[in-house]
């Protein structure tokens, strides 16, 4: 892995942990409105698939070590274990399967591929959430999408749609620069 590679997935954990504490708690759930999801975003969006993957492993590697990355400066392992750990893992999940969607074809992604990765990131992010906040308080789906999915899609849904504004831009300027390889340039070598 060059250098490179290492500085722009340690940038991307960073900017996660920066964004998760922009972190506004609702009265009714124990999951906070948080900045996360637009890092998440980006770093599917520009990374991709591998490198977007590390950055949130590494994300995550940081608050179980104790470092306050997390939502409400939050960290250790308990933090994955609480009713909105699940959210925490789904967000690795959810770049690996953005970056597939991503990957597919041979052209680099328009606009609405990435769109639509960003859906299935959001989907992916919001099942293992919904999964682990209905596990742990004990409730059934509804109160679950209730209390982990409905308040959030309006936000989430305009993170979106900034995180694809920006996340095409930036992709495109880091090519240009020579910080990431198109696929052309990867299968030539």
């Amino acid at each position: 892995m060059r250098t490179r590679d290492i500085t722009l997935i340690a940038l991307f954990a960073a900017l996660v942990a920066v964004l998760a504490q922009v972190s506004i708690p609702l009265p009714f759930t124990p999951v906070p409105i948080t900045g996360q999801v637009l890092g998440v975003l980006l770093a599917g969006a520009i990374l991709g698939k591998n490198k977007g993957t590390l950055a949130m492993v590494v994300y995550l590697l940081l608050g179980a070590i104790g470092l306050p990355v997390f939502a409400r400066s939050g960290a250790g392992l308990a933090a994955f274990a609480s009713p909105s750990g699940g959210y925490l893992w789904g967000f690795i999940l959810g770049v690996y399967a953005m970056g597939l969607i991503l990957e597919m074809g041979q052209s680099e992604p328009g606009y609405l591929r990435l769109i639509v990765a960003m859906l299935l990131c959001l989907v992916v992010v919001y099942t293992l959430g919904t999964l682990q906040l209905m596990a742990i308080l004990h409730v059934d789906l509804v109160k679950g999408l209730f209390l982990g999915v409905i308040p959030y899609i309006p936000l989430d849904l305009a993170k979106l749609v900034v995180a694809a504004a920006v996340g095409c831009r930036v992709r495109r300027a880091l090519r240009q620069a020579g910080f990431l390889v198109s696929r052309e340039t990867r299968e030539q070598s």
